[in-house]
């Protein structure tokens, strides 16, 4: 007859089953440890990644930007700045008043004469002015921070006929929300901002934005 066996007193059946199954419970609990440190370090790993990737991610310099891209601005549909900047010139000249181009189609384009993206369209502006001009489009350019000798000397190297100003504080920049140059305006007949462009121009789009201003 056999005799069952009784748990000794004071002694746990978990206790019990650790004394005959020792290492099959350890090598559990180790298995269980090893998958929490995996899951634990893959989703630091992947945090780590997508932090280093924003890092990383070299910001636009718009001053080195190859095409134009069209941004929208909060200035858009709403009146253009207005402001009142010395003419870029080597004679002396009035100070030029955006109010008084009120009722003719502007481009307004920043620029500085240590901007290579500004000396790419350079040419574009130029010719492109010559041909419009006759429509009652105006071309004003805003020379940005800049030396007043270099500045002469960018509308010197590349004809620069239309007329052009000097922000050399800034200060006009800061109120129409440049952060680069160039970055372009187009202003309707009533005096309203109705594209930007950053960077720079292609011929596609300075034709397509004078065609809405022109209207």
């Amino acid at each position: 007859m056999e005799v069952e066996e009784k748990p000794s007193e004071g002694v746990s059946p978990g206790e019990i089953l650790t004394e005959q199954f020792p290492a099959g419970a350890k090598k559990r609990n180790r298995k269980r440890r090893i998958m929490a440190f995996i899951v634990v370090t893959l989703l630091n790993a992947g945090l780590l990644a997508l932090l280093a990737s924003q890092l990383l991610t070299p910001a636009q310099d718009q001053s080195h930007l190859g095409s134009a891209q069209s941004s929208s601005s909060p200035l858009i549909g709403h009146p253009a700045p207005d402001f009142t900047l010395a003419a870029l010139s080597a004679r002396s000249a009035p100070a030029l008043h955006l109010a008084s181009l009120k009722g003719m189609p502007v481009m307004l384009n920043f620029w500085a004469s240590w901007c290579d993206p500004c000396k790419q369209e350079a040419p574009l502006l130029e010719a492109t002015w010559q041909r419009v001009r006759s429509q009652g489009i105006v071309f004003l350019g805003i020379d940005f921070e800049d030396r007043q000798s270099d500045g002469l000397g960018f509308l010197h190297t590349y004809g620069i006929t239309y007329p052009n100003v000097r922000d050399a504080s800034g200060t006009v920049a800061i109120n129409y929300g440049v952060t680069g140059v160039p970055e372009t305006f187009f202003i309707d007949r009533h005096g309203v901002i109705v594209r930007k462009v950053i960077g720079e121009l292609t011929e596609q789009s300075l034709q397509s934005n004078l065609q809405v201003i022109a209207r």
